[in-house]
């Protein structure tokens, strides 16, 4: 097949649905390829441009295909969707992906390194046991205030306070609810130990990248938010400008217009929400320590200048949040060593 300009694949685990067409639009190639063999038949084709959803496998698979001396675009699923006509199957999924690579409107999704992928695994299993730590404390709480016992939140009162409530014997707590307790506070110290493990593997990693020491220099970007902005932004080429990152995280308003009529509603929520969850949390840290007399820089002046405005700090928080993505994506994108504040 030498006259294939676009050839799509829909990914799966085990069983492969291709869809090529000509630069005509025409289908020539329809077939369906088990893993084992689906290397071996995209190696034997003419270069040509590869697209595939952005999913499980598709950076794996873009990297092989790149190294064949293909070109690979990956969509986001949110744009192929749309191409689907009528019902869904493996072949409509295919030619959907094709019509939507051949749109330059459509936009691509940066192909990540091994590097890149290894961050972001670490990261998506440091957010589980932060999420299994929560409900664990949350479940210690529930279950003593049912006993008629109310401790305070926070980590030191399961560290500290509660083995003091399991000894006490005039405490309202039968024998086997201590022992469960017991074991509950066991197991949030395991995953207490398991989530500062990868602390430190994320700090060892943040201290050799260049990439996240210039981020880490932002007021509001330690450790996460910066090696969390490095794997997301990868190429920031990619990107036209600064805004279009923070649009991609969902950071910036909802529009509902229609005609002469703008309206914006709150933020659109798209993206990746657990790096936009963590621009918010670190946004929040900075909007404390630049709202002292004693900071100075642009930052501190912006902000200082909402609050004096009588914007509601949530507002500014948010907003603060979409200035460290666009300033993460400059500072990834110029040649600047370090943020000048």
């Amino acid at each position: 097949m030498k006259n294939i300009s676009i050839l799509s694949i829909d990914l799966a685990k085990n069983v492969f649905q291709l869809h090529g067409q000509n630069k005509q639009g025409k289908q020539v190639l329809k077939k369906r390829l088990r893993r084992e063999e689906l290397g071996n038949s995209v190696a034997n084709l003419s270069p040509c441009l590869i697209a595939m959803e952005a999913c499980i496998g598709a950076h794996a698979w873009a990297r092989q295909f790149m190294a064949m001396g293909h070109q690979v675009k990956l969509i986001s699923p949110q744009y192929v969707k749309p191409f689907v006509q009528v019902n869904k199957n493996d072949q409509r999924d295919a030619a959907a992906i094709a019509l939507a690579a051949s749109l330059p409107s459509i936009p691509s999704v940066s192909v990540k390194s091994e590097e890149q992928l290894d961050l972001q695994a670490i990261h998506r299993v440091r957010e589980r046991l932060v999420r299994e730590r929560v409900a664990t404390s949350n479940e210690i709480r529930g279950l003593l205030a049912d006993m008629g016992v109310v401790i305070p939140t926070g980590e030191a009162a399961i560290k500290n306070l509660l083995p003091a409530l399991l000894e006490d014997a005039e405490q309202p707590i039968t024998y086997r609810g201590r022992l469960l307790l017991a074991d509950l506070r066991s197991q949030w110290l395991e995953k207490e130990a398991h989530v500062k493990r990868y602390d430190q593997i994320l700090k060892e990693y943040s201290k050799d990248s260049t990439e996240c020491q210039k981020l880490m220099a932002v007021p509001g970007l330690g450790v996460i938010n910066a090696s969390l902005l490095w794997c997301y932004i990868g190429d920031p080429k990619r990107f036209a400008s600064g805004r279009h990152v923070a649009a991609s995280l969902g950071l910036v308003p909802k529009q509902a217009s229609s005609g002469e009529k703008e309206r914006l509603n709150g933020i659109s929520k798209q993206g990746n929400k657990h790096l936009r969850k963590q621009l918010v949390h670190g946004a929040r840290a900075a909007y404390r320590v630049l709202l002292k007399e004693e900071s100075t820089g642009r930052l501190a002046d912006w902000v200082k200048r909402m609050k004096s405005n009588g914007k509601h700090p949530n507002k500014i928080v948010v907003a603060l949040a979409n200035k460290l993505a666009r300033i993460a994506w400059r500072l990834l994108s110029s040649s600047e060593s370090q943020y000048q504040s």
